[in-house]
């Protein structure tokens, strides 16, 4: 009876998360989230909708970063986002996955740091124990298995090096919230 009555309270909590993540208010899905849902994300974050978090407790978001529309972020083992990092719409996140070595495929995995200013991709997913280095840029649908150096772009699956971004060292935030179409 126990058991039933938690699956049912995760189950309720689960679908008020799924129904704010669709509220016409990043003000409102902000104040939600730190204060009921206890994920610690700063009043200056662009949270767009149909969002979903995974233990939001271990989840850290830090002022003038922007979370696309449809992003799951999973802090099961921890994730923490820097400033000004611009996460693109349907991108994945994950703390934990399966090991497949394992014969009862066995949980594994680690927490998730993304540094300032780097810029994660639509569509792109990011595996358990990744460090994503300041201003890294990860390109549209990549799959980052290992940790990406400061100011490289990386893309494909698995996540390679393309490139080098341009060193600013005057990246700045912008004032207020983010203008977006």
């Amino acid at each position: 009876m126990k058991d039933n009555f938690k699956r049912f309270v995760k189950g309720f909590v689960d679908l008020l998360q799924r129904w704010l993540a669709n509220f016409p208010s990043h003000t409102v899905r902000i104040f939600v989230m730190r204060h009921f849902y206890g994920a610690k994300i700063s009043e200056k974050v662009n949270l767009y909708g149909g969002f979903y978090f995974r233990k939001c407790r271990k989840i850290t978001i830090d002022e003038g970063t922007v979370i696309g529309h449809n992003c799951e972020l999973d802090g099961r083992r921890e994730l923490l986002i820097g400033k000004n990092v611009n996460i693109g719409s349907d991108v994945k996140i994950y703390t934990l996955q399966h090991d497949y070595n394992d014969e009862c495929f066995r949980v594994v995995g680690g927490p998730v740091i993304i540094e300032d200013y780097s810029w994660i991709s639509v569509r792109a997913i990011i595996l358990p124990n990744v460090k994503i280095g300041e201003g890294a840029v990860v390109a549209a649908g990549a799959v980052v298995t290992k940790d990406v150096k400061p100011y490289t772009i990386v893309g494909g699956i698995p996540a390679k090096y393309i490139g080098e971004r341009n060193r600013k060292l005057n990246y700045r935030p912008s004032k207020g919230r983010m203008n977006f179409v």
